[in-house]
């Protein structure tokens, strides 16, 4: 798989979702299908530029997204700081706008929109990878 390196910058999201969307249509997803997939890889990208990656102005962001089969994987792989995936609870949609805890929420989208959500933090750095199958 290529490594597609970024700078963890918001201005690069639109090249990111693009990068999915060209993989994800070789690879016979819907437009819908693609719609999501672009979402989470947003989410995904926005959570690292934003968390992983505060108050760093120089960081990058490698991106790996490929077909195996009728499953897409993207992974995305950082060195900011880590964080535990398993802490963020689930959102209360229901709740009033002014009750509802701050974040997660991008945390809830990758898991909804993807069959797999995978988190793993080492001495190396962090890595993300999401994939989901082909419908």
């Amino acid at each position: 798989m290529p490594v597609h390196t970024f700078p963890a910058r918001f201005e690069f999201l639109d090249e990111i979702r693009e990068l999915v969307a060209d993989v994800a249509r070789g690879g016979g997803f819907s437009d819908k299908a693609i719609y999501s997939l672009q979402l989470a890889a947003d989410e995904a990208a926005s959570n690292i530029i934003e968390h992983a990656y505060e108050g760093v102005s120089d960081a990058v962001l490698d991106l790996t997204c490929d077909m195996r089969g009728d499953e897409i994987i993207i992974s995305m792989r950082d060195t900011g700081r880590a964080f535990n995936i398993k802490s963020v609870k689930e959102p209360n949609l229901k709740a009033d706008l002014s009750e509802r805890q701050i974040g997660g929420l991008g945390v809830y989208l990758m898991r909804k929109l993807m069959d797999t959500v995978n988190y793993e933090s080492s001495k190396s750095g962090n890595l993300l990878t999401m994939t989901k199958r082909r419908e």
